[in-house]
């Protein structure tokens, strides 16, 4: 049974935001009130949060897919809609948040932190907020925009000050044991440890965290063993203890062999960009196991071999607990160096109040692609994309909307300037959301002073209201086919008469 992950893949869908309403306030006596279509809600994000409870990614590679609520359509009488509700995710600190090929998106390691790595979709205006003078009560409402959907990778880096490092059974489950109150699975075989483990050690008035990963073995930088798996929860760590066992049985190995197998393998493994190499941070070694006899002899011998290598070195046993105290303190002075010329003054958090809209804008990019019939526009940025997804395309006035936004950004001069005539395919965004359409460039924003009934525009699907020229044509058609059927009658009847007299 697992009982830890610490790298899963997430498949999100934020919620969707709500529909705009079309209304028409009625009263008695007053039967054209004006619009009060409602606005829709906008959809919920969801949003990872920092947790320092929270050790291990298990519950979602148990339930990969999430998603967040949809936003309410809006009512009649000015009412909106409802807002999503946003979905939290906490996260164990170190967690590092990737996009779906690999990039670096964020970085958790505040407890409390929030970032919202699936943006709710935006909810559509009412016709009531589309009303202006010149189209007063519009027969249209925008639509709500899809959320963001996609994937993102979790991958845990475990936040310690100090990793224990070393082959398997030397005896870095116990120490961690016997210095802080973790309490982790101690046996008498070889990878006992299948997942880091995290304790709090208290020395003095330092206190600071220990990590204790999966032994190391020869050849882990290649795949070996369980070590380079977790490796990466060492990439944080501000220094290293090395456990020796000084009492093992296993032909062929010894503490100064088994420090040269790990020293490689450490170095050969690399560390993100921007991060000091794992050899390069600072280091002590431990020789564990000095209660058996044979050890501390083993251990006194070798000392002075390590030492000559620039390592401090430590005797001690975990199962009397001897030398346990001036190492804890040696620990705790390194990790308070470390803190010392890494402390930074934060400068305090400003809140910054951007109503949505105030954003940088994005200029829109017109790419010319070649086609079957001839080149193919496509329109992309992040307000034309998003003016079509709010797009009713089953009403004229909708599309006749979009037209005039689109005339108004600058795109048909773009098309113009782009090679682009009547009747050329254009396309607006890039995906399985995108919108083919024939560009006409005769619609123009003049559509705002054209007398069209509400959600119909004169440029698109033509009026079907006749007009007084029209009308008047008509009429006096009709009564010429009257005056025609009468003058008929009548020569019937006069010759009718003359027959009979």
């Amino acid at each position: 049974m697992v009982t830890f992950v610490d790298t899963v893949t997430l498949h999100l869908r934020a919620g969707r935001g709500g529909n705009g309403c079309v209304s028409v306030r009625r009263e008695k006596f007053k039967p054209l009130g004006g619009p009060d279509g409602g606005n829709g809600g906008d959809g919920g994000d969801i949003v990872l949060v920092g947790d320092p409870q929270v050790t291990t990614l298990l519950s979602y590679h148990h339930s990969p897919h999430r998603s967040s609520g949809n936003g309410g359509f809006g009512m009649g009488d000015h009412r909106s809609g409802y807002d999503g509700e946003t979905l939290e995710l906490p996260v164990p600190l170190g967690t590092v948040v990737k996009s779906a090929d690999g990039e670096v998106l964020h970085d958790m390691v505040t407890p409390g932190e929030r970032f919202v790595v699936a943006e709710g979709g935006r909810g559509g205006l009412g016709n009531a907020a589309l009303a202006s003078p010149k189209r007063k009560a519009p027969g249209f409402a925008l639509l709500g925009t899809p959320g963001h959907e996609g994937t993102v990778l979790l991958e845990l880096k475990t936040v310690a000050d100090v990793a224990l490092v070393g082959y398997p059974s030397a005896g870095k489950s116990s120490l961690i044991a016997a210095l802080s109150a973790a309490r982790p699975k101690i046996a008498d075989y070889p990878f006992t440890t299948l997942h880091p483990n995290l304790g709090v050690v208290q020395a003095g008035d330092s206190r600071y965290t220990v990590a204790d990963v999966p032994g190391l073995i020869e050849g882990a930088s290649e795949g070996r063993g369980l070590g380079l798996e977790f490796l990466r929860h060492v990439e944080r760590c501000s220094a290293l203890l090395h456990v020796l066992d000084c009492a093992t049985l296993e032909p062929g190995r010894d503490p100064l062999s088994d420090l040269d197998v790990i020293l490689a393998e450490l170095a050969a493994y690399e560390v993100p960009e921007g991060q000091i190499p794992l050899l390069e941070r600072p280091q002590l070694v431990a020789l564990n196991k000095i209660d058996v006899p044979e050890a501390r002899d083993l251990a006194e011998l070798v000392r002075p071999d390590i030492e000559a290598r620039g390592f401090r070195v430590f005797e001690i046993s975990t199962a009397s607990r001897e030398g346990l105290r001036p190492l804890s303190f040696a620990l705790a002075e390194l990790v308070d160096e470390h803190r010392a010329t890494t402390a930074v003054e934060v400068e305090p958090e400003r809140v910054v109040i951007r109503p949505k809209g105030a954003a940088r804008r994005e200029d829109f990019t017109i790419r010319v692609e070649g086609g079957t019939y001839g080149d193919v526009y496509r329109v992309l940025g992040d307000k034309p994309v998003r003016w079509v997804q709010q797009t009713d395309f089953q009403n004229e006035e909708a599309v006749g909307y979009l037209g005039d936004r689109l005339e108004r950004l600058g795109v048909e001069d773009a098309l113009l300037k782009a090679g682009a005539a009547a009747g050329s395919t254009v396309i607006i965004g890039d995906g399985d959301g995108s919108v083919v359409f024939d560009w006409e460039p005769s619609i123009t924003s003049t559509a705002e002073l054209m007398g069209s009934p509400r959600g119909t525009d004169n440029r698109i699907g033509g009026s079907s209201r006749r007009t007084t020229g029209e009308r008047r044509e008509r009429y006096h058609a009709r009564m010429d086919a009257k005056a025609a059927a009468r003058a008929e009658l009548e020569a019937q009847r006069s010759a009718s008469r003359e027959d009979e007299e």
